[in-house]
């Protein structure tokens, strides 16, 4: 009889393709599965009986903010609690690597910590501390525009020059080498929205022969975001590499219901480029405090403020009527802040969120003490809301979104499927009850319907809790493939 570490009986496996689940024996041997089969004969050092319950892929967080927590506090609990078992950090143009600052943190680099925790001048100082400090997800990294700017130019309010094009050019070459997943820009922030398209071509040019991905947080995504996407597909279509557009949205009370031509605008792209999306299953987004995304239609609240921490958790309205100020004069004074937008429409969300070409990413914020609820509950959301209670896609097709389809995008070798001799990034959940419990008034709440979830076969959470063993790894590009 063969032997292997852990024999899962009688799961309902969905394996990552969308296709329907089939009632199956998984087995693990180490960290890759050995054998998928009926009644499997293992000898088997643990042995789980599912009963019944869904063993999918572990889910892949496309779009996170990650970078110094995956290092800082490396259970990663808000992550491995929801079954994620794969983070994607650096988006948004910021990334705790390459960095060397010359004082504080730029916004919005200093959503990933203070000035203390950039401590990776290179990639490779970035990965060793990844690797030492063995976090209970695996860390796929993208390189930031914004950082690449913050290293080599005096001020951010400009279009970089040549010479320090070349000099950012260099260093994610490097970084490339070294195994990151891509590039990512945040054009929307006043550190990189003085860049111009030639810059950001400049910079994209060593990811095609890399095989890299190109992800961007673009120009706009209120008024302008058709502009936005063009540019964004030029980018992509010139430089010949895939594009991403991050937590794709129609922002601002003035653009709700555009989703659809914002998707006709990703679907003609899509017919002559690789192009996606990633969304998060909330009607609201969460970021720095921008005074131009100050509404006083738009409900906001506060969730960190440097010079008025006692105001976390509170709107800006509530805070503007006590201080006897317009909202737009008491946001310039909590500055800098963290804020909550309820700026999106459910309609244009679920519409986005059920696109074929959208992945699921949290865009969570673990550095934030009252962060967006989306932090702890995003997946089983997408699972419990969306697709078992709304019916807008499959549970196999919700599955795919978060597991198989990233894994193409990203090139995460033998990873999102359940496939003889990929790695044992599994999660065990109860498709009955699995639901989000974090809300906005209570966002520090871990999801229910999540049995077990184990990373590169190590059993790393049960509905117990942490089982304080972590088992994640840094995951270096291998080849994407993309199903469009």
């Amino acid at each position: 009889m063969l032997g292997c570490d852990t024999l899962i009986r009688n799961a309902r496996v969905l394996d990552g393709t969308g296709v329907a689940s089939e009632l199956l024996d998984v087995a693990v041997r180490s960290d890759r599965i050995c054998e998928i089969g009926v009644s499997l004969d293992y000898d088997a050092r643990k042995s789980v009986d599912a009963d019944g319950l869904v063993l999918a892929p572990g889910f892949i967080d496309v779009h996170t903010h990650d970078d110094t927590a995956v290092i800082c506090t490396p259970a990663m609990l808000p992550k491995i609690s929801q079954g994620i078992t794969t983070v994607i950090v650096g988006n948004c143009g910021i990334s705790a690597t390459p960095v060397v600052l010359r004082s504080e943190p730029p916004d919005p680099m200093n959503l990933l910590g203070e000035a203390e925790d950039f401590r990776y001048p290179t990639f490779a100082t970035y990965i060793d501390a990844v690797r030492d400090a063995r976090p209970a997800v695996n860390v796929g990294v993208l390189i930031g525009h914004t950082a690449l700017r913050n290293n080599h130019m005096d001020r951010l309010d400009r279009a970089a020059t040549e010479s320090e094009v070349e000099a950012m050019r260099e260093q994610l070459q490097q970084a490339l080498d070294g195994g990151a997943l891509g590039l990512s820009s945040g054009l929307a922030y006043l550190s990189a929205n003085a860049a111009s398209t030639e810059e950001m071509l400049a910079l994209a040019k060593p990811l095609q022969a890399a095989g890299a991905v190109y992800t961007t947080h673009m120009r706009t995504e209120a008024d302008g975001i058709l502009d936005a996407m063009r540019e964004a597909f030029e980018i992509g279509r010139l430089s010949h590499v895939p594009v991403i557009i991050s937590h794709l949205k129609c922002a601002g009370i003035a653009n709700w219901g555009r989703s659809s031509e914002v998707l006709h605008a990703l679907e003609i792209a899509r017919t002559s480029q690789l192009a996606g999306c990633d969304c998060y299953p909330y009607a609201a987004g969460s970021s720095t405090l921008d005074l131009r995304q100050v509404d006083e239609r738009v409900h906001i609240t506060i969730t960190w403020s440097t010079p008025h921490p006692e105001v976390a958790g509170q709107s800006l309205a509530q805070v503007a009527e006590r201080w006897q100020k317009s909202q737009l004069q008491t946001a310039q004074q909590l500055q800098p802040a963290g804020a909550i937008y309820h700026s999106i429409s459910e309609d244009d969300m679920r519409r986005i969120l059920r696109h074929s070409a959208t992945m699921i990413g949290s865009d969570g914020l673990p550095n934030d003490p009252r962060p967006h609820p989306r932090l702890w509950g995003t997946f089983p959301r997408v699972l419990g809301r969306y697709s078992r209670d709304e019916g807008l896609f499959s549970l196999a097709e919700a599955v795919h979104k978060m597991t198989g389809l990233p894994a193409q995008r990203f090139g995460l070798a033998k990873r999102g499927l359940i496939r003889k001799d990929y790695y044992a990034d599994l999660v065990l959940f109860d498709p009955e009850t699995i639901i989000d419990m974090a809300t906005f008034s209570d966002p520090i709440r871990p999801a229910k319907g999540i049995t077990a979830v184990w990373v590169n076969g190590v059993l790393s959470y049960t509905s117990e809790g942490a089982s304080g063993s972590r088992g994640g790894r840094f995951l270096p590009r291998g080849e994407s493939f993309w199903l469009q």
